[in-house]
């Protein structure tokens, strides 16, 4: 009996080693997390919540990794209008300890030299694939970066649109002079295939939109996850068996991407989009905040609204403005050009009049048959390179008009009830329009020098309060 039990024990002590041994020799768990933003726009009155958002990850997951996918500048006045425009969202980024980004198209808006000498200021990689400089104001940024954490390799790629311009990214032409942007899904996928076998997660960062990001990934399944940014979009979808996710804009969220691995495998990825709302600020970051807005000159008020304008109103409002100090019968400005979606009733400070304005735009005039007029819609509603401002209204205007569409919303003719044709009308538009859109076709046009941004603070200063006109005065009808 003794020798029985012995052998029992004995048997049991080796079945427990080998149990032990083989899990000592099984692939370990890893668990990585991405926080990733994309088109924050320079809100940084929402960073004290992603940066607890970001603490309260790094207390609990094992590796984190911040990204963001672009567009980090624009959209408002204390950083916009700082000593160095766009040094408070940088600095805030590398307090927080961003780990890697690529550039968006906003990027570019105080020039390229200027973007260069920025780049330097980040303490985080910047990346960009499809971006070739050989310029000595701007330097030639590395396609990705490779990462190592606790043993792995994370490699991230980074790419631009190229689609607006077109051939570089949207924005005034004269930023991207001596710049090439090449294809960046053709850029994204050389990469997937050099990068690939090098790492254990590759990670594309993509300032593209996530329609190109889908026409890429149903070609191109070597990512684990496309961190993607541009369109604006809340995305969480599967794209031939990859993650493509987007958190939308002006930093209302954080994406949370969880990369499961046994080993080096990646065994799974899942992905939240996390509303910041639902975090208390921290309390440091909330006093370098306060800290950039108590500026008194943008603080200063100018004048009010005595209702509030929704976005047609504030377009029409900008449209009327640029015709009004043209002394121009039409008056027309781009949608992609009015940054705010609506103004409340009440006082409006310089500030806001610069979050509205950001760009420095200039009003520009010619003359315009409604011909001309009708070729400028049509080319835009159709454009097929430029697809994020394609296939909706996006010149705003002090004339009525009404685009008619067929059952694929192609559009075909577009209509002026007030206008009459082959009469010649003094037009102003933006400077950007001037410069950028296609298929103009004018006389006797010329950009007046005069800023959009100017002419909207005077109008505040010296006709308040202001009535918003809230009317559509455009609208797409389909023919049936």
């Amino acid at each position: 009996m003794k020798t029985f039990i012995g052998k029992i024990f004995t048997r049991g002590l080796l079945a427990g080693a080998l149990f032990a041994a083989l899990a000592a020799c099984a692939p370990r768990e890893t668990t990585l997390v991405l926080l990733s933003t994309n088109d924050m726009h320079a809100r940084i009155q929402h960073f004290p919540r992603l940066a607890a958002a970001v603490e309260a990850c790094r207390d609990t997951a094992q590796l984190v990794v911040v990204v963001d996918a672009g567009d980090r500048w624009t959209g408002n006045a204390y950083v916009d209008k700082a000593p160095t425009p766009g040094m408070p969202i940088v600095a805030l980024m590398n307090r927080l300890g961003y780990d890697v980004a690529t550039l968006g198209n906003h990027e570019f808006d105080f020039g390229q030299a200027f973007l260069g000498r920025m780049i330097d200021s980040m303490a985080f990689e910047v990346v960009c694939a499809n971006l070739r400089s050989d310029t000595c104001t701007f330097p030639q940024l590395p396609p990705y970066v490779v990462i190592e954490r606790q043993g792995l390799r994370i490699g991230f790629v980074g790419v631009v649109t190229n689609y607006e311009g077109p051939g570089h990214p949207a924005g005034n032409a004269a930023n991207f002079e001596g710049l090439e942007f090449p294809d960046p899904q053709q850029e994204a996928r050389r990469c997937a295939e050099e990068l690939r076998p090098k790492v254990d997660v590759l990670v594309l960062v993509s300032h593209m939109g996530d329609d190109r990001d889908a026409e890429l990934l149903a070609t191109e399944t070597r990512y684990d996850v496309v961190i993607g940014g541009h369109t604006h979009e809340l995305r969480d979808t599967l794209v031939n068996g990859t993650l493509l996710t987007q958190t939308g804009k002006n930093l209302a969220n954080v994406g949370v991407t969880t990369i499961r691995l046994r080993g080096k495998r990646v065994e799974s990825v899942d992905y939240r989009i996390v509303p910041l709302a639902g975090y208390a600020p921290d309390p440091a970051y909330c006093a370098e905040v306060e800290r950039y807005y108590a500026d008194p000159e943008l603080n200063r008020p100018v004048g009010e609204f005595s209702a509030a304008a929704d976005a047609w109103g504030v377009a029409n409002w900008m449209a009327a403005a640029v015709a009004d100090e043209a002394d121009a019968e039409v008056g027309f400005y781009h949608v992609g050009g009015v940054r705010l979606d609506s103004i409340p009733a009440g006082g409006m400070s310089t500030a806001r009049v610069y979050d509205l304005e950001p760009f420095g735009t200039e009003i520009a005039v010619m003359r315009m048959t409604p011909a001309d007029m009708r070729r400028m819609i049509l080319s835009k509603y159709n454009d097929t390179e430029n697809r994020k401002e394609a296939h909706r209204i996006d010149l705003v205007s002090t004339t009525p008009y009404e685009i008619i569409t067929d059952a694929q919303d192609n559009a075909l003719d577009v209509r002026f009830p007030q206008l009459r044709e082959g009469r010649s009308y003094r037009v102003a538009i933006s400077d950007y329009v001037f410069k950028n859109y296609r298929d103009l076709n004018y006389a006797d046009g010329a950009i007046t020098g005069v800023k959009v941004a100017d002419v909207l603070l005077e109008e505040l200063e010296e006709d308040s309060p202001l009535e918003p006109d809230n009317r559509p005065r455009q609208r797409i009808t389909r023919r049936r």
